[in-house]
Formats: C-alpha cells, sequence, structure tokens
C-alpha cells in the first residue's frame, strides 16, 4: 500500500467537499482555480502553518503530532471513522506477520459447528471467508468458489447470484464495504496480502474501482441484510461482527440472524432443511 500517496487523496478529496462559506471564510468571487477550498484557505481555518499543511498533503508526515491531525480532521469535518483513518495513514502501526493457510483453533471450530439455525462466516484480514458453517453454505454457495475467490469482495463485485439477491440492495451494500476495506488497510498499510486484494479487485471489477476513488471511509460492526434468495424468497436478517483479538490470523466472525418468529426465520430454517436433504441425497 502507498501510504503517502493514500493520505495525498484523502486529504484532497476532503478539502475538495468544502467551500470557503462552509467554515466563515469570505466567498470569492472570482472564478476559482480548484474545488473546494484551497490549502491556504484550510491550513488558516485549522490553526496550522500553510507549508505544514502542504507537507502533509504531499504525505510527508515527519513529526506531524496527533494535535495537529486532529485539527485537520475538525478543520475537514472528518466524522469520527474518517478522523482514525487520517490518524493510521499518517502514523501506520506495525503489522503483525500472516500465516497461510490459516486454521481454525479447536475450540472455535466446535463453536460454529454448533450454530445449527443461523449462517456464521469466520472471516481472516483481507475480506477473506476462511471457514463457515452449514447454514452460511445453505445461503452463500462458496464451496463452488476457487479458494482465492472467496472473499467478501468477489461474493459483492464478482458473484451475479450474490449480486442478484442483494437487488436493491447492492449499491449500499457495495459502498459500504469498500468503504470499510479503506479501514482495514489503514489499520494494515504492511499487509501484503491486503494490499494485493484491493489491487486486484481494483483490476478485476470497474464497480470496485469506482467506489474506490470515492476515498469513502467506514467502519461496521453491525449490518442489515435483505436478500431475495432463489429458493425460499425474501430473507431480512441482521448481521453482527465479533472480534476475534486472540486469533492472530483472524479477523472476525459474522453471525447473521433473523427476528424470532419472523418469516425469513421460518424461510431460513426451510433453506437450511432443504439445502441438508439435497447433500444428504448427494451422498448416496
Amino acid at each position: 500500500m502507498d501510504v503517502r500517496g493514500e493520505l495525498s487523496e484523502f486529504l484532497k478529496s476532503r478539502r475538495a467537499r468544502l467551500r470557503p462559506e462552509d467554515v466563515g471564510l469570505p466567498r470569492y468571487q472570482g472564478q476559482r482555480r480548484v474545488p473546494g477550498l484551497r490549502r491556504e484557505e484550510l491550513a488558516l481555518y485549522a490553526g496550522v502553518s500553510v507549508a505544514h499543511y502542504t507537507r502533509l498533503e504531499q504525505g510527508k508526515t515527519d513529526n506531524v503530532s496527533p494535535t495537529v491531525l486532529d485539527a485537520i480532521a475538525g478543520a475537514l469535518r472528518l466524522d469520527e471513522d474518517e478522523r482514525l483513518y487520517l490518524h493510521r495513514l499518517a502514523h501506520p502501526p506495525q503489522t503483525p506477520k500472516r500465516q497461510s493457510p490459516v486454521r481454525l483453533r479447536p475450540g472455535l471450530q466446535r463453536l460454529l459447528d454448533s450454530m445449527t439455525h443461523h449462517p456464521v462466516f469466520v472471516l481472516g484480514h483481507h475480506t477473506d471467508i476462511v471457514a463457515w458453517n452449514r447454514p452460511a453454505a445453505a445461503l452463500v454457495d462458496l464451496a463452488s468458489s476457487p479458494p482465492e475467490q472467496r472473499t467478501w469482495s468477489h461474493q459483492v463485485f464478482c458473484n451475479q447470484e450474490f449480486r442478484q439477491m442483494l437487488g436493491d440492495g447492492w449499491p449500499g451494500f457495495s459502498r459500504a464495504h469498500v468503504s470499510y476495506l479503506r479501514v482495514l488497510l489503514a489499520r494494515s498499510p504492511g499487509d501484503s496480502a491486503l494490499a494485493a486484494h484491493v489491487e486486484a479487485m481494483r483490476d478485476t471489477s470497474a464497480d470496485f474501482q469506482r467506489l474506490w476513488g470515492e476515498q469513502s471511509v467506514a467502519l461496521w460492526s453491525s449490518r442489515d441484510y435483505a436478500f431475495t434468495h432463489p429458493v425460499v424468497g425474501r430473507l431480512e436478517l441482521s448481521g453482527e461482527t465479533v472480534l476475534l483479538p486472540g486469533d492472530a490470523d483472524l479477523s472476525e466472525m459474522e453471525l447473521l440472524v433473523a427476528e424470532p418468529g419472523s418469516p425469513s426465520e421460518t424461510a431460513l430454517h426451510h433453506l437450511v432443511s432443504v439445502t441438508d436433504r439435497k447433500a444428504s441425497a448427494e451422498l448416496h
């Protein structure tokens, strides 16, 4: 990951969103050569020197203090996710080495297998889907995908069946996914596998490349899914993320649940039952 380039593009994109009148500066009456605030105007509003801000926008972060970064974040009106992203780009953390292939601890595998009514996915550090349970397999056919394509990125941008299941919700879902990938990159800028994943997706999908260029940044810890499944129809599920800080090669576990007693819960149970019967018939 080119941290300096990412920092430069991010700051430029956020500066372009603001107009002088948005921050209480006099409106310039002539023709402006750049969209949004000029560097000089942003520096004035943030209370830092123009030279200091210019160096930062060029990706030069030597001796930039957290206080200065917070002042610039405030001037750019960054939300909390964007502010943390700015700090991560300016002061990248150490990236631990990852092992491959990733194996689940026996206890975590037993926990995954015990959840027989709710889809559960175990994720690595670049949206790779390392493991899943039977309900997850009933919802999304991951086993038929090549191992290198078993990522949420590939499901969202390359799997037409998954895209069709999301329907009208795909634009928002895909944007949220790319926004979260930016967070992951800022957390682990030295992770070559993660950087390679992003570059591969930019080459593979024009939609991914377009959304990546928006410089959107957002965490997620929960989200709602609305699927139209070809077997059981409408499924409304809530996704909850459980972090796995004790597993260095894993990132999180995502659990999808339906509201108790709802049509979606009935449909999900039926989907799992149908899939199990089909798998049993194929074995015999």
